[in-house]
């Protein structure tokens, strides 16, 4: 469980193709100690440290992952969000994040106004249900209220601190982004549509 406030901005050293996946090495460029089988979010994508070499750690992704996620279109270099699993008892400042994508989103439309900007995506099939107005999202991994739903996209408003710390200040019209919808909407829906049964 995470949620959605970036710790850092890694870079991806290494991206092995494995015969049923990936093996992704990042610099996570973090202070304090992170252990093989820690969770970790990349981009919003949870995975599991299978290696630890200073600062960088090593993470396999599978296929159902691959498919899932923009996890496999990194090369190195490449910039990627980073957050540690929340510990109990810790400040929750973003919402509840699983780390489990559900789609790829893509940038719509993006309006800057100085340092602020309002960035608009688009998602396939039909994930806009699970979105409401002043509701939450996770885009690459990042907590975000949203601000406008329309049926094919959704906004939100992001500060100069979020364009700085993380990836989505990179992010222009067209590029893909892992999209986390609120946990809570999809338990909602099923307990719905189960008493309608």
């Amino acid at each position: 469980m995470f949620t959605g406030l970036v710790e850092s901005m890694g870079t991806v050293l290494e991206l092995e193709k494995r015969p049923h996946g990936v093996r992704l090495v990042v610099d996570v460029g973090l202070s304090g100690e992170t252990n093989i089988g820690d969770s970790v979010s990349i981009s919003g994508c949870c995975l599991t440290v299978v290696e630890v070499a200073g600062d960088s750690l090593a993470f396999d992704a599978g296929e159902e992952t691959l498919q899932r996620t923009t996890l496999g279109k990194l090369v190195a270099g490449d910039r990627v969000n980073i957050e540690r699993s929340l510990q109990a008892g810790a400040r929750l400042g973003g919402h509840f994040v699983t780390g489990h994508i559900d789609c790829v989103g893509a940038v719509s439309r993006r309006e800057d106004d100085g340092e602020w900007c309002n960035l608009w995506c688009q998602l396939p099939g039909d994930w806009m249900r699970h979105l409401a107005e002043k509701g939450s999202v996770a885009i690459d991994g990042v907590s975000l209220t949203v601000v406008e739903v329309t049926e094919e996209a959704f906004s939100v408003a992001l500060i100069p601190h979020t364009l700085e710390v993380t990836t989505i200040g990179q992010r222009g019209v067209g590029a893909a982004v892992n999209i986390e919808t609120d946990v809570l909407a999809k338990y909602v829906e099923k307990a719905v549509a189960a008493r309608k049964q």
